[in-house]
């Protein structure tokens, strides 16, 4: 029963998505993935903003943006300004800084909502593949192409393996949570 891997598949993906949408969200200190979404238009193109400058991070509450050409300041400071991370960009003429104020105890909690609401979006995709995965087995099953017991071998595997990937959220979620609650 190799079977599983197509199914093991889709959940890695699953966690995967989870991780890149966490990585997105602000906690207490600047992350520079939250400016991964962000292009700017350069020459005619949409260019991610890390392919047209370097972004960096001086220190817990600064990201610094240096375009290649500084002739796109503008553009980058208004891409910023249009992508609603929420922070105003300090245009000096040669790059841009973004300043994190320290999160309120409010908009803490307001954000642990939010994760705790994409970690159940993503336990909902999970048992999704499980439901998706038994479904292809009772067919074989229907089909004559597995036995009675197969079946059952097969659903209970299948559900450790969602198990394991549920549990592997729930710990994804608990670290986000800790992270943004930080002081």
């Amino acid at each position: 029963m190799s079977d599983y891997s197509a199914f093991e598949t889709k959940m890695n993906k699953s966690i995967s998505v989870y991780e890149a949408e966490l990585a997105s969200i602000r906690a207490g200190r600047a992350n520079p993935a939250i400016l991964d979404k962000v292009t700017v238009e350069y020459y005619g193109v949409n260019s991610p903003l890390t392919q047209i400058g370097t972004v960096s991070v001086p220190d817990a509450r600064t990201i610094l943006v240096q375009p290649w050409d500084a002739s796109i300041l503008g553009e980058v400071e208004k891409a910023i300004l249009k992508s609603d991370i929420g922070i105003t960009p300090n245009n000096d003429g040669k790059s841009i800084r973004l300043n994190f104020p320290p999160l309120t105890e409010e908009r803490r909690k307001d954000i642990v909502k939010t994760v705790k609401k994409q970690g159940e979006e993503c336990k909902i995709a999970i048992r999704s593949i499980r439901r998706d995965a038994i479904e292809s087995f009772k067919a074989k099953k229907k089909a004559s192409e597995i036995t009675e017991d197969d079946l059952k071998n097969a659903e209970d595997d299948i559900q450790k393996m969602t198990d394991k990937f549920i549990k592997m959220v729930d710990e994804i979620t608990a670290k986000k949570e800790k992270e943004v609650l930080e002081v």
